[in-house]
């Protein structure tokens, strides 16, 4: 079979180094190269790239180059930043979003003739894959809970076009199914490569002074990073022998527009959002710690490995709810002990109290006992 899948057409056509829905993506098209598949992985053209096609790993990446129609549109995103548009029918949620470049996207397809095609997150132009794609299978993968929350009709319009929608999580699928009973709906877990992120001998790593707490994720307030330093603070008048090393880009803000605004925890975020993330979050340590945390940026993916093998325990605070959460089960694959916030996925993923603890989101306090709880254990040393 010849498949597609079909990734934001302003992310660069290339093989991904980061971000949940592109590594997914890319672990699903590799596997079904392996099987003798012919895999096509659709993105944007960038300046660095010299053609619109190239093949690696048995895997062909097809480029749009960019349009001055999507150019010229782009300023409407602020009818969403600045909470003008519906929030039922954002722009970023409409058929004007990136119009130009998946128009090209589906107009290449058609002449590519795919078996399946495989859209992620962009629902609105699934009726356009079906009109120049008739033959073709169609899935939509759903990575957020915005769903439930567009216009209904809309959204019904548009998903009756695909053969099926997956969820990364019942968390995800549970309210499409409910929302739309109509249409076929799956969870699809996300997954990794067990062959990389697995355990290895610990060289004492567990045995050393002090102890290591990681984080992996954007350094973003939806991620609870605020409320980690917060707990953090407290664990080192309690337990001064550690550290905190903190993995993630610190420029890569998810869009508070874009976020579930029926939660109220989520809602409390908004002041973050409103200056400069990173230096809130280094202004809230306290003296006491300031010598114990790490702020690291981005690591590529496949140095990862490193980080999670020196650590002696991994925490994922976020405050809204994570729709899945790939640092979590990388760190549970590598027999981490986990904590993370009761909401979302987490508890799909994390079997309280034997892969991990599960703390309210938000909640500082709780968060410092868990940790204080799993620092002491000795047997997390072993």
């Amino acid at each position: 079979m010849k498949i597609a899948f079909a990734d934001y057409p302003y992310i660069p056509a290339d093989p991904p180094k980061s971000g949940a829905v592109r590594l997914v993506s890319y672990a699903l098209a590799g596997r079904l190269v392996s099987l003798g598949h012919e895999v096509l992985f659709y993105g944007a053209k960038a300046p660095y790239h010299q053609t619109i096609e190239s093949v690696e790993e048995g895997i062909r990446y097809r480029r749009i180059t960019a349009s001055w129609i999507d150019s010229l549109l782009e300023p409407l995103n602020y009818l969403d930043e600045w909470n003008l548009s519906n929030p039922q029918r954002p722009f970023y949620a409409s058929k004007w979003f990136y119009c130009s470049a998946y128009g090209k996207m589906v107009r290449d397809l058609q002449r590519q003739q795919c078996d399946v095609i495989h859209l992620h997150i962009a629902f609105q132009f699934v009726p356009m894959m079906r009109a120049f794609n008739p033959q073709a299978k169609i899935v939509f993968h759903a990575h957020s809970e915005l769903l439930p929350q567009f216009d209904l009709a809309f959204v019904k319009h548009c998903l009756s076009s695909a053969d099926l929608v997956l969820g990364c999580s019942d968390y995800i699928t549970n309210p499409i199914r409910k929302y739309l009973p109509e249409i076929p709906c799956q969870t699809l877990y996300n997954g990794f490569d067990l062959h990389h992120f697995t355990p290895q001998p610990r060289r004492n790593y567990r045995s050393q002074t002090p102890k290591q707490i990681l984080f992996v994720g954007r350094i973003s307030p939806e991620k609870g990073v605020h409320v980690l330093i917060d707990a953090f603070n407290q664990v080192v008048s309690r337990y001064p022998n550690v550290e905190l090393k903190l993995v993630g880009p610190e420029n890569a803000l998810l869009l508070w527009y874009i976020l579930s605004r029926n939660d109220p925890k989520t809602r409390s975020l908004m002041p973050f959002f409103q200056g400069n993330y990173r230096q809130i979050v280094q202004d809230r340590i306290s003296k006491n710690a300031e010598n114990s945390v790490f702020f690291l940026s981005r690591i590529p993916h496949e140095k990862m490995i490193e980080y999670y093998q020196q650590s002696d325990l991994f925490v994922f605070p976020s405050v809204w709810e994570e729709p899945f959460g790939m640092p979590v089960i990388e760190a549970i694959a590598m027999e981490l002990p986990v904590i993370a916030t009761r909401g979302g996925a987490f508890p799909e993923i994390v079997e309280e109290e034997k892969t991990g603890l599960l703390v309210e989101r938000g909640d500082a306090n709780a968060l410092a006992e868990a940790i204080l709880h799993l620092l002491r254990d000795e047997n997390i040393s072993q």
